[in-house]
């Protein structure tokens, strides 16, 4: 049964489904695998919800999660069944805007930036590759994609000034992470936000960076000074000296059958975080 249903899926990638996905019910394609990861890997996906609470138990009154790379809202939807905060979604694919704006038009809670982020403001002509759900932004192209929306990080806070003090920045942009997340860091200095991101030097480096490390010094002379690594399926691993993590991440450039994941998530937190201590907590309780 379940090869004639992916049989049936691969004839019928767009045909529209409800799914449920960690206890958040989702518009999707039929094609969009994140049902698949989080059925395979009940933690897949968790470890940002349990960052989300441990910063809404050391924050007081409202607060933000910047969404970057929201896809369909599924990390937003799931935060915010476990906390009461705001989110800004930024996307800036039109095919995973479409499922965004369905799924999350009920709650109040969420604002949608429609717009992909970028590292410089050269409005180069971009073409999406979608492949199972994700999206990654490619140089070039036929010049219609050129009417994908652009945004530098640091032109988000003028264009969101409602925002209630950011508190947590998530970032899934398929490789472009290692580049943008120092410039979301630096957009919102003031708030000092928790980062979690993807870091998959691979990845990075096909998407254009060539020295993805290079995240960690900019990160570190922003005021950043601790990082919680999970690996790709939620499952926390250790807790890291930002200067430490270039010597730790040497693991990531061996074969995967070596390592048994893909990728680290990493949770980046300065040392006045009032989150900091639940957040340590959280990594060394699980791992």
């Amino acid at each position: 049964m379940a090869l004639v249903t992916e049989c049936a899926r691969r004839l019928a990638p767009n045909r529209r489904v409800v799914r449920d996905v960690q206890g958040v019910s989702l518009l999707l394609p039929w094609s969009h695998r994140l049902p698949d990861f989080a059925d395979r890997h009940p933690t897949y996906g968790r470890n940002l919800v349990a960052v989300a609470e441990a910063i809404a138990s050391c924050t007081p009154g409202r607060w933000t999660m910047v969404d970057v790379g929201a896809n369909v809202g599924d990390s937003a939807l799931q935060v915010l069944a476990r906390v009461d905060a705001d989110v800004l979604c930024v996307e800036g694919d039109p095919r995973w805007l479409e499922y965004l704006r369905f799924n999350v038009a009920f709650d109040q809670r969420i604002s949608i930036e429609p717009s992909l982020v970028v590292v410089d403001g050269s409005n180069a002509v971009l073409t999406p590759v979608r492949s199972h759900g994700t999206t990654t932004f490619l140089p070039g192209g036929p010049g219609r994609n050129a009417s994908i929306r652009q945004v530098l990080a640091d032109e988000l806070p003028a264009r969101h000034t409602g925002l209630a003090p950011v508190r947590l920045v998530k970032s899934d942009t398929d490789g472009f992470d290692t580049r943008i997340v120092p410039g979301l860091a630096g957009a919102w200095r003031d708030d000092r936000p928790a980062l979690f991101f993807e870091y998959d030097p691979a990845l990075s480096r096909a998407a254009g960076d060539p020295d993805p490390s290079a995240v960690w010094t900019g990160l570190a002379d922003l005021g950043y000074t601790d990082v919680g690594v999970w690996n790709n399926r939620g499952e926390a691993m250790m807790w890291l000296d930002i200067g430490a993590v270039q010597g730790a991440e040497t693991v990531l450039d061996l074969p995967q059958g070596r390592r048994g994941y893909h990728y680290w998530d990493v949770c980046v937190v300065g040392p006045d975080d009032p989150a900091r201590g639940a957040i340590h907590d959280l990594v060394e309780r699980s791992g």
